[in-house]
């Protein structure tokens, strides 16, 4: 039995297909497998854990229109998920110096693996406080 190369075609088109699902949607092979909880939690979007989790003024403007998502008698917080570690460092310090507060992030995990992030705020600048939450179970 010999194989066409038109066959061929429509079989490696079809991966491309299935590949470029999986990868404009940021989903993960293994998501199908995450439990239930997982998937409930990763609904909420960062405004969600705001509401839910800062004990200050949510959503405090600075002078420059710019907004502190958690303000707090100690703390300028900014929430974030994990993956955008970075961004959340630059902007924690930033409110920090406007507002003569300690910085602070709220890192939300979706998974055990982002732990990771956290590392790297870590290393990045040891004046940051970390506070984590997690999106799953």
């Amino acid at each position: 039995m010999k194989i066409k190369k038109s066959e061929i075609k429509i079989f490696l088109a079809l991966i491309v297909i299935v590949l470029g699902y999986f990868f404009a949607n940021n989903t993960e092979l293994t998501d199908s497998f995450k439990p239930v909880s997982y998937v409930q939690n990763t609904e909420m979007k960062e405004k969600d854990y705001v509401q839910k989790y800062c004990k200050g003024k949510i959503e405090y403007v600075l002078s420059d229109k710019t907004r502190v998502d958690c303000l707090t008698e100690e703390y300028a917080i900014e929430y974030d998920w994990a993956h955008k570690w970075a961004e959340s460092i630059g902007q924690s310090l930033y409110y920090a110096h406007m507002t003569g507060l300690k910085p602070a992030v709220a890192i939300i995990l979706k998974r055990p693996e982002d732990e990771k992030y956290i590392k790297r705020i870590q290393l990045a600048d040891e004046r940051i406080t970390i506070f984590k939450i997690k999106a799953y179970e």
